[in-house]
Order: structure tokens, then C-alpha cells, then sequence
């Protein structure tokens, strides 16, 4: 299979969608949850191509277990939406209809009754709605579906979403690349640092990701010197000078057919002018144990190990307290999504699950470090998809 990354006329994007709407409707009937009502979030992008835009306006996937899916969206968005082909209805909806009527219309259609309001007692009754839908479309839902039960669509989807398929992969691989570009940019010097604010530095960075191909920019985080202590620092204006560790951690989106993308994240940390021996020391072990954890990610092996796989070597070092949180998340259509690699978690890793390993050392007051590069189960091992230097590189000052 190829490009499920988007919407492509390919037989094979076809196919993979249908495959992946049988696989949730096979969980439905083993988890009996009647119909699902899929808004904003990433399930919409995965079975359909089209990633509804953060409106007020209703965009939503109505999926039972029978019926023919019906993707329910604003006139003014249609155009948008990817061909269909035969996997569901389109439904646009005007300014003057109101678009929760023809999601409940249409969970109705589909068995004749809705538990609470209907006459055959055989009905919807569970209803699946995406975590990431507006509250106020849930409470319509509720006012109007009454007697039926609410569940995250997530404990559904996120299982299969978490598998990736071939063609997800390649387009995660395309993603990295493109991330890693950038990388060396910053390694090499091309984006200068010294001298300059965080915010110019992370805005160059931010362009040069869309110059790569990247559709969206999700996020390009610098932080330098203390700033550097807090792993989602807001770039600011802080001007970077000689001496300071610099935490570079960005990604986007980035699709092979102009459609819904796949996500990119990779953090490296670059040292303005030659760095303490503390730091160096610091590094070696950041990197011995993002080493560690890279090697401990291989099917069968709950993810929670390669947390402590990695966490283990920060804290014989010493550093355990500096090690703030959780060694990896999830990404594909989301930047964060399952699986989580922390702590309590005893999933066992699958084939295809891809995430991301990225230790940390943050000394509070002084400086941080982080080394992040997303890697894909393939079995017996993973394939690293980041390959740009994971030295601690040292630019001019």
C-alpha cells in the first residue's frame, strides 16, 4: 500500500481505508459501541483524507456498523474533501440547516430508532465521539441522543491508528528526512546563532521547515542557556551568546499528495562555543541513554521498558532528578498520539508502532539538553528514522 498519507486517486489509498474502516467497525461489534461521530482530530484525516479546518461549523463522519459512512460538513468546505470513492457519502450542509440534526438523522437511518426515543428498542445506544470534538458538539449530542451512552472514539481508533502501515511509514520517513534537513542546517551553521534572539532563530527554523515541504509547522522550540531547563520553553527574546546549550526541538507536517500529513519531531542540542567539561560529561550520558533506549524498542517488549531502559542510564549517572519526563510519545497524523512510552505502561510493542525516544537532562537555572529521533518497530529491532548528527555539535560564536 502506499500514500496513506492523503487523498490520492491510487486504488491502493482506497483500499487502505477501506481496510482500516473493517477494522473499526470489527472493534465496534467487540466493544459494542453502536455509531461513532468522528469531528476534529486525526481519525477523520485516516479514514477519509480530510482534516476538518478548527471551525465552529460542524465537519463530522457518521460510521455505524452498517450503514455507509456519511461525512457531514460545512458547504463551504466540500470542495476540500477528497473524491470519496464509494468509502462514504458526502453530505455539505448551509448556513440555515442545522448540521447536528443530520448527524442524529443519520445515526437513526441507519437502525430506525436511537435508544431512549425510539420505537424498536434495537437502536443506538453507545455512541463513539472523537476526543478532540468541540465540547458544544458533544453536549448537542447528548441533549438530543437521549438515554444513549458517550465514549472517546479513542478507545476504538488509537490501537489501530497506532499501527502504522507501509505507506504510513514512508511518509513519516519522507517527514523525518525533510526535519533532518533542517537539522544540519543548524549543526553546520547555516542558521546562525549567536547574536540572535530565540524567536529569530526559531522563525528561520519554522521557514526553513516549510521550504523542506512541510504544509504546517507545529511547533520550533529554542531555548537557550536557562531557558533551556524548561522543555517547552515559548522562544523569546533572549539573545543567544557564547556559552549557551541550545535545545532546537521541532517538527510539522508533511504529506506525499497534498492532503492530510504526517508528522515530523526531532530535537537536537547545540553548544555555542566550547561547552563545560560538566556539559560534555552531561551529553555523553543524554546520549548513552537515548542510545539505550532506541535499542530496547522491538516488538513484544511493553513500551514502559524503554522508558526505563533509557531513564536507567541517566540515573546511575546521577542525573535521575533532572530527568523530568516521560521518554517518548506516539506520532503519525497527530504529533503526539499512542503509544505513550512511559512508565506504567505495559503495552507490548508492535510492528509499526512508531514514537519517539527523546531523554532529557534540565538542570533548573543553568541549562538543558535534549536528543529526540522518531523510530518505527520493524521486530526483532527499529529503524531510527532521524539520522542528523547526535553529537553535541559546537557552533561559532
Amino acid at each position: 500500500m502506499s500514500s496513506g498519507a492523503g487523498g490520492g486517486d491510487g486504488l491502493d489509498v482506497v483500499a487502505a481505508r477501506r481496510a482500516r474502516l473493517a477494522a473499526l467497525r470489527s472493534r465496534m461489534e467487540i466493544l459494542q459501541v453502536d455509531a461513532l461521530v468522528l469531528s476534529h482530530g486525526a481519525d477523520l484525516p485516516w479514514l477519509t483524507g480530510y482534516r476538518a479546518m478548527p471551525l465552529e461549523r460542524l465537519s463530522a463522519l457518521v460510521v455505524t456498523r452498517d450503514a455507509d459512512p456519511l461525512l457531514v460538513v460545512p458547504g463551504l468546505e466540500a470542495p476540500k474533501v477528497p473524491d470519496p470513492k464509494g468509502l462514504f457519502e458526502l453530505r455539505p450542509w448551509s448556513e440555515t440547516e442545522d448540521p447536528i440534526a443530520i448527524v442524529c438523522a443519520a445515526l437513526a437511518g441507519s437502525t430506525g430508532s436511537i435508544a431512549g426515543t425510539g420505537s424498536t428498542g434495537t437502536g443506538i445506544r453507545t455512541v463513539g465521539v472523537s476526543d478532540r470534538a468541540w465540547s458544544s458538539t458533544l453536549l448537542a449530542l447528548q441533549e438530543r441522543l437521549e438515554g444513549c451512552r458517550f465514549v472517546a472514539s479513542s478507545m476504538l481508533s488509537a490501537p489501530l491508528r497506532a499501527l502504522k502501515d507501509q505507506s504510513e511509514v514512508a511518509a513519516l520517513r519522507a517527514a523525518a528526512a525533510a526535519a533532518d534537513r533542517v537539522a544540519r542546517a543548524l549543526q553546520e551553521g547555516e542558521v546562525r546563532l549567536a547574536g540572535r534572539s530565540e524567536a529569530e532563530v526559531s522563525s528561520e527554523i519554522a521557514a526553513r521547515l516549510v521550504s523542506e515541504g512541510h504544509s504546517r509547522v507545529n511547533f520550533a522550540i529554542v531555548a537557550s542557556g536557562s531557558n533551556g531547563a524548561s522543555p517547552h520553553h515559548d522562544a523569546g527574546e533572549r539573545v543567544i551568546s557564547g556559552g549557551d546549550l541550545v535545545v532546537c526541538d521541532f517538527g510539522g507536517e508533511l504529506s506525499l499528495d497534498g492532503s492530510a500529513g504526517y508528522c515530523s519531531d526531532i530535537t537536537r542540542t547545540l553548544a555555542v562555543g566550547e561547552p563545560l567539561r560538566e556539559v560534555r560529561d552531561a551529553y555523553e550520558v543524554l546520549a548513552a541513554a537515548q542510545r539505550a533506549g532506541v535499542a530496547a524498542a522491538r516488538a513484544g517488549v511493553p513500551a514502559g521498558e524503554v522508558d526505563a531502559a533509557a531513564r536507567k542510564v541517566i540515573e546511575e549517572a546521577g542525573l535521575g532528578k533532572y530527568f523530568i519526563h516521560r521518554t517518548g510519545h506516539g506520532i503519525g497524523l497527530e504529533e503526539h498520539e499512542h503509544p505513550y512510552i512511559v512508565e506504567g505502561n505495559d503495552m507490548p510493542l508492535e510492528v509499526g508502532n512508531a514514537f519517539s525516544v527523546e531523554p532529557g537532562i534540565y538542570v533548573e537555572g543553568r541549562f538543558g539538553m535534549r536528543l529526540e529521533d522518531i523510530v518505527v518497530v520493524t521486530g526483532p529491532g527499529s529503524e531510527v528514522l532521524n539520522q542528523a548528527d547526535h553529537a553535541l555539535v559546537v557552533v561559532d560564536t
